[in-house]
């Protein structure tokens, strides 16, 4: 088709073109709002995720990354601004999308009486397809006991349904709520093991944690939630390069320090004689002022993805 004729066609035949070559973005948010009558949700959220990455969505508890994600799945009703999944409008094709949306709850919460076996078969006809097979294979991964009944299951194999149901029918997006939540170690690399298999399908994630460990071992990209607002979208890499860096120094003289107008130390703190805290500053001018003193014992470290992101929330609280 020429250019000519896509833009010739109507906003809903535009849509299905570009679901069908793929096109565009994939999850799009504009001035995304909520409020629940004067509190706050989320307040102007504007997102793009494009086709087969793992975007984080990181923020501490409150933060409004579970309102984005009700809002996302039509679970609720944005104030103003609006979301696009697939290119479609996530309130008037909500049914559309979420035959190819996976989800996974940070709570979940079934009928008890029902077997596992049974909520798996109930779940896959809402898909209108058969996800027979592939629920087996994800119940065998994470050694999911399919004949047991729900009320009788710890919080971690109930968290493993969600998994199961999230992943069986092949979505083309899955959007996580704190996916990890309730699983042990093991379930909890294993459940990474297959978002990557995922992934490499050219499945995107959308993925929201408070566990920043979590988000730094899987996304690309990151963006960094506060009191409803996104403060920033930044590249894993290019957050986590900084010059930031955890530096733990021991002096030979007790009584001695760095000087007090060196730039880049934050949250200096002394812990058994050795002098603790991050530093942003030009690194060759630390190195010039230890230089002036003597040392017994220094440790320079990459800090980790939590500790840049707290100075980071404080600088843009200062601001």
């Amino acid at each position: 088709m020429s250019a000519r004729g896509v833009s010739g066609m109507g906003a809903m035949g535009r849509a299905v073109l570009q679901k069908e070559r793929g096109d565009g973005y994939v999850l799009e948010t504009e001035d995304l709002t909520k409020f629940y009558g004067k509190s706050r949700g989320i307040i102007d959220v504007n997102l793009r995720l494009s086709r087969g990455e793992i975007f984080g969505f990181i923020g501490p508890n409150g933060a409004g990354k579970t309102t984005t994600i009700r809002c996302l799945l039509n679970f609720i009703f944005p104030t103003k601004g609006n979301a696009r999944i697939f290119g479609l409008d996530v309130v008037e094709k909500s049914k559309e999308i979420k035959k190819d949306v996976g989800y996974i709850p940070g709570e979940v919460a079934y009928y008890g009486e029902l077997r596992v076996r049974d909520l798996l078969d109930y779940a896959s006809r809402f898909y209108g397809r058969d996800c027979t097979k592939r629920g087996r294979e994800l119940a065998e991964i994470l050694e999911l006991e399919m004949d047991h009944r729900i009320e009788t299951l710890s919080l971690g194999n109930k968290k493993k349904i969600g998994v199961v149901q999230a992943l069986m029918h092949e979505p083309r997006l899955l959007i996580l709520d704190e996916p990890t939540s309730g699983l042990d170690p093991l379930m909890q690399r294993r459940f990474y093991e297959l978002l990557a298999e995922e992934n490499r399908k050219g499945v995107t994630v959308f993925l929201s944690s408070h566990m920043l460990s979590e988000v730094q071992k899987l996304c690309s990209r990151v963006a960094i939630l506060k009191e409803g607002r996104v403060l920033r979208v930044e590249e894993i890499e290019s957050l986590r390069s900084r010059q930031l860096m955890r530096v733990q120094v021991t002096f030979r003289d007790p009584a001695a320090s760095l000087p007090e107008d060196l730039e880049g130390i934050v949250a200096p703190e002394w812990e058994n004689g050795a002098l603790r805290f991050m530093f942003s500053g030009d690194v060759d001018s630390l190195i010039k002022a230890l230089a002036r003193v003597q040392v017994t014992d220094l440790h320079l470290e990459e800090p980790t993805l939590e500790e840049i992101f707290m100075h980071y929330y404080e600088k843009e609280g200062s601001r």
